[in-house]
């Protein structure tokens, strides 16, 4: 039986690899959190992020602009690996996983 689950396990992994080199996000120097869409919540944790932070968003973002504008990409050896992003690019995670929270909260307690 783990036989199969480490196969799936495996296929999964070789998938989100792919996808990860297929959205080309690495090549302007991307991470995953960077390109989130802004709803609220996630307006809410980048308001919450330490100063540092904020600066090597914007930093990759300018970056990102300035590549796609010029219809260029980073040299292979800046692009970010898929070990780079899954380990720094979760930066704002922790963040959104406490807004969401407080938000759920905050809904449960306006119900009653």
């Amino acid at each position: 039986m783990a036989a199969p689950a480490k196969a799936t396990g495996s296929f999964m992994n070789s998938l989100k690899r792919f996808a990860f080199r297929m959205s080309a996000f690495n090549q302007v120097g991307l991470y995953h959190d960077d390109c989130l869409y802004e709803n609220d919540d996630v307006k809410e944790a980048l308001r919450r992020l330490p100063q540092s932070l904020k600066d090597d968003r914007n930093y990759r973002m300018h970056r990102a602009l300035h590549l796609s504008m010029t219809k260029t990409i980073l040299p292979k050896e800046e692009w970010i690996s898929y070990e780079e992003d899954r380990e720094k690019g979760r930066y704002l995670q922790p963040f959104l996983t406490e807004v969401v929270k407080e938000r759920m909260e905050k809904e449960q307690w306006n119900k009653k």
